[in-house]
């Protein structure tokens, strides 16, 4: 119930991260994934248009009328959350229309599976569901611990590494990074099927410079992924 503004125009915060070396902008419709669809549409069509680097969306992606209008509108990758859990028909279609650009957000406290802005208890077990994104198509997995984000206490590597090997699929680790330290046990966990880290809060707050995280991770099939 509480929220943090570190800025008021998305696409210059975009900017910010474009000009420091993000290769890719991790975008969240905080509003979508409530249920207003249209709150931010404007400001996540001027990010597009504004930088050049690969835009991932999630938040509200719920039809595949809202998936093809961001395709339309020049986002790369769509983020699946809520409907991997509640309409898994609609990732697999997806995943069949845009091969290769459709991800699956797994976002939990422990293995229960939240829902809705993380509102609503899913009732489904992280692992199990882990299972099942290989063969609806997704391209990619990114876990979140929910009870980590936004705290800094650092990433729940053990639960990603449990999430990879169930789905094995690529893997992007969410929720709680802190520092270069947090990034350094990411990689040094040399786990094949981990592809990056997504930062938000220490980013903001500068606890982690950006081009020094980039430089840590730096290597084949590894993505620098900026959080906005």
């Amino acid at each position: 119930e509480e929220k943090t503004v570190y800025g008021s125009d998305p696409a210059a915060m975009a900017e910010r991260w474009a000009e420091a070396g993000a290769g890719l902008i991790h975008l969240v419709d905080l509003d979508g994934s409530l249920g207003d669809n249209a709150a931010n549409h404007k400001a996540i069509r001027e990010i597009r248009r504004r930088v050049k680097a690969a835009l991932q969306l999630g938040g509200g992606l719920k039809t595949m009328d809202s998936l093809a209008a961001w395709v339309d509108s020049g986002v790369d990758r769509l983020i699946l959350g809520t409907a991997v859990c509640e309409n898994p028909g609609l990732v697999e279609a997806a995943a069949a229309r845009w091969p290769g650009r459709v991800a699956a957000a797994l976002d939990a406290s422990g293995r229960t599976l939240k829902t809705w802005g993380w509102r609503r208890e899913s009732g489904l077990d992280l692992l199990d569901v882990a299972r099942t994104l290989g063969p609806l198509g997704a391209s990619l997995v990114i876990h979140t611990d929910v009870d980590r984000d936004g705290t800094r206490l650092g990433p729940n590597l053990a639960m990603a590494a449990r999430v990879a090997e169930a789905s094995g699929l690529p893997t992007v680790v969410s929720g709680g990074v802190a520092n270069l330290a947090d990034l350094e046990a990411a990689r040094d966990a040399a786990n094949p099927l981990f592809r990056g880290v997504v930062s938000g809060k220490a980013l903001y707050e500068g606890t982690l410079d950006f081009a020094a995280g980039a430089a840590v991770l730096a290597g084949p099939g590894v993505e620098s992924a900026s959080s906005d």
